[in-house]
């Protein structure tokens, strides 16, 4: 057996991995002991978070929880968020980079912001904001593609107070309007466009349907020039202002950073929910912004002089905690790229690792699947050495692309760190400290210090070691949402009331239930099974059932929908459709691509059915209930156990077979 063959043969075999000596010996937290002191010091422990932070006004309290599920965290502290991640650092760190941006087409327009530089856009452009009107408290809207532009205007938001609601650039006109309507925001930066495997695309034309469907007056639109010579031709209205304009009318402008309470609403984010209407998750300043830059500091080892670099989309949480807030709060170079890992070669991620030196590479278990699917000879090609730490994020990463990972990207020197966290948690929940923890491929980790999370079964008792149950977080945290936008009912609803005791006034008596499966290991070790709910995880992107049903139900010809999940091996998992036509209409390719437009143009390309299935009925219980478990067996190939409990048990060797056909 030759060197490499044994190699790999010892990592299959291998099911513990120890971090190494080398990074134990500079990691931000190597206190074995952390775990133990954090609970018996619980919740003043997070004090260490609040202290990497400056505050304005010191807080007089860690937390109140007097109101659960209602819970605030410093309160009576003040802070500023867009002060913390750019004026604090201008002594120590003016001249060194912020954001390193690199654009889809390699070319030379990559751009370096140091701390100086972004300092001075972002006050150029919370000056602009202020002069078009927004107040603080106004939601300003962001409908973005992966520019430093995105970053900029967060960060004005942030310094003049007005919380931002990123909505992701893949997502539809529809999808923009909802969001802008329920947030009740009148005001949008967007950008003309941007590329995609090296073509120019028309961002700006969704971006007018958008408004176009908005239900109240949009005040002003901010447009950012991202295509140039390449841009389309669009009248400009009134209300739409040329983002480089405006900061050029504001050059050398300085805005005070407006002190907020530190449960003052930093921003909204947009999340599925199984109802069909998004929800509008509320995070505030002091909590969240303390979470994410423990967890960056703790977890992802970010130190000042650092090149992070997190290949996630800030239109989703991810980008938000871990490329924006966590970073530049602890003053180090966190990288942003445009464009998709494999063009214009597939070797396009390492290159950029290699050119910039990135030390921490934090990425999606997708993209290391189809990493994987390349091969390593792309990462192979390139000198990654400077990387220190890996990171998984978005979804659980099984055993084999978990070693994948760790010896051909890391080159078994870096600790691997796999991230469960939802939007609702604002960052990482359950994961091992890379300089404390034993690593388990497969296996997200531990609870965080000071996070009591457990497994618990349908009665709310604890599992046993080995046993699956329920993923359940039974103490409040720094990062946590603090409600559903202008719905408190839902929120309770939703996160709380599985297996809380919703009569009592105790805080310990509430339980946040995220809707994930999960087992339990004889070292605590947890392992996230995924969604319990009507909520998909593609690609690490949450979608919910009902939106990409009602899509398809829009679609002439479509009498009745039921989509699933099914296990995909470079996705995770996929939009799977089942399809019941109306009378007179054919289930044929022209059907087929309608819904496939549909569901695109309501939600997104993230969310394009893997397999549209045409069938006469859906199987169903007695009591007319859709059997999605079926539905998901049927689209795995699993085995379907007893279906004789159905009304129409005939229809599932129909189905089986239509999907064998395919």
């Amino acid at each position: 057996m030759s060197d490499e063959s044994q190699l790999e043969a010892r990592l299959e075999a291998q099911d513990e991995f120890e971090p190494p000596a080398s990074f134990v010996e500079q990691a931000n937290v190597t206190d074995e002991a952390i775990r133990e002191r954090f609970e018996e010091e619980w919740p003043e422990c997070w004090e260490a978070a609040a202290e990497l932070l400056e505050w304005r006004e010191g807080y007089d309290q860690v937390l109140d929880d007097s109101n659960p599920p209602f819970y605030e965290w410093f309160t009576g502290g003040e802070l500023n968020a867009s002060e913390n991640c750019l004026d604090r650092h201008l002594a120590d760190r003016g001249d060194e980079p912020a954001i390193e941006w690199v654009g889809e087409p390699p070319s030379e327009d990559n751009r370096t912001y140091t701390y100086a530089e972004l300092h001075r856009e972002v006050n150029e452009f919370a000056a602009a904001l202020r002069d078009l009107g927004v107040e603080e408290d106004d939601v300003v809207t962001m409908y973005m593609p992966m520019i430093p532009e995105l970053p900029v205007a967060m960060l004005a938001c942030a310094r003049i107070g007005a919380p931002h609601s990123v909505v992701f650039a893949g997502f539809s006109a529809d999808a923009l309007a909802t969001r802008m309507e329920s947030a009740d925001s009148e005001y949008l930066v967007t950008a003309n466009g941007y590329y995609r495997r090296g073509d120019p695309l028309d961002h700006f034309e969704k971006t007018r349907d958008g408004l176009d469907s908005v239900g109240h007056e949009v005040s002003d639109v901010v447009v950012v020039d991202r295509l140039g010579d390449d841009g389309f031709d669009h009248d400009r209205r009134e209300n739409e202002h040329d983002y480089d304009a405006l900061v050029a009318d504001h050059e050398g402008a300085e805005v005070e950073p407006v002190a907020r309470d530190a449960e003052d609403m930093l921003f909204l984010m947009y999340t599925s929910g199984t109802t069909g209407q998004p929800k509008g998750v509320k995070h505030t300043t002091g909590g969240y912004l303390s979470w994410v830059t423990w967890t960056s500091h703790a977890v992802l080892d970010v130190k000042p002089e650092d090149t992070y670099f997190c290949s996630a989309d800030i239109g989703w949480i991810t980008g938000h905690s871990y490329i924006v807030y966590g970073p530049l709060a602890l003053g180090t170079t966190t990288m942003m790229y445009e464009g998709t890992p494999d063009y214009p070669d597939n070797d396009r991620l390492w290159e950029i690792v290699e050119d910039y030196d990135a030390t921490q590479l934090y990425t999606a278990p997708t993209a290391i699947r189809a990493f994987m699917k390349w091969g390593e000879q792309y990462p192979e090609a390139h000198d990654l050495s400077s990387l220190r730490l890996l990171g998984t994020v978005g979804e659980p990463i099984n055993p084999r692309a978990w070693k994948w990972y760790y010896k051909h990207v890391g080159n078994e020197e870096c600790p691997v760190v796999d991230t469960w966290w939802q939007t609702e948690t604002g960052g990482m929940m359950v994961t091992t400290l890379p300089g404390v923890d034993t690593m388990k491929p497969g296996s997200a980790g531990p609870p965080l210090p000071g996070v009591d999370a457990r497994v618990v079964d349908a009665a709310g008792e604890e599992v046993n070691a080995g046993d699956a149950g329920y993923l359940t977080v039974q103490n409040p945290w720094p990062g946590m949402l603090r409600t559903l936008y202008q719905n408190d009912e839902r929120f309770v609803q939703e996160y709380w009331a599985e297996y809380s005791d919703t009569d009592s006034d105790d805080s310990g008596d509430w339980v946040y239930f995220p809707e994930d499966g999960a087992k339990l290991d004889e070292d605590g070790y947890i392992t996230v099974l995924g969604r319990v709910d009507d909520v998909l995880n593609v690609s690490g992107h949450r979608l919910g059932t009902m939106e990409i049903e009602s899509a398809i139900v829009d679609v002439e010809g479509v009498a009745e929908a039921a989509v699933v999940g099914g296990d995909h091996e470079v996705k995770g998992e996929a939009v799977y459709a089942y399809v019941i036509t109306e009378d007179g209409y054919d289930g044929g390719d022209d059907l087929r691509d309608r819904i496939v437009a549909s569901v695109e143009d309501a939600i997104g390309p993230i969310a394009r059915p893997e397999s549209v299935v045409f069938t006469p009925e859906l199987p169903k219980t007695r009591s007319g209930k859709i059997m999605r478990r079926l539905l998901e067996d049927i689209a795995n190939g699993d085995d379907l156990g007893d279906t004789s409990t159905l009304r129409n048990p005939g229809v599932v060797d129909d189905i089986q077979a239509k999907v064998g056909g395919d």
